[in-house]
């Protein structure tokens, strides 16, 4: 399955390596299509790729640690 999903990382995350992590953590493959951080905020439109439950659980993880979803599809 993939995912396509828009996200706005709070301020609170830039020091973290949210997306090396998650790959670690959750058997998917993130491909950063377009990303744009600053020492404020950051954006990125990932593509999530792998079995359904795992992506879930990266989405729920990402939920909790405050990551914004602008728009998120299946391809």
């Amino acid at each position: 399955m993939k995912i396509k999903a828009e996200l706005t990382f709070p301020e609170k995350l830039k020091d973290e390596p949210i997306i090396c992590n998650i790959c670690k953590q959750y058997d998917i493959i993130l491909s950063i299509v377009e990303a744009s951080f600053s020492t404020d905020t950051g954006w990125a439109i990932l593509v999530f790729d792998g079995a359904e439950n795992e992506i879930r659980k990266a989405l729920e993880l990402l939920t909790a640690k405050g990551v914004k979803f602008e728009d998120t599809r299946q391809l």
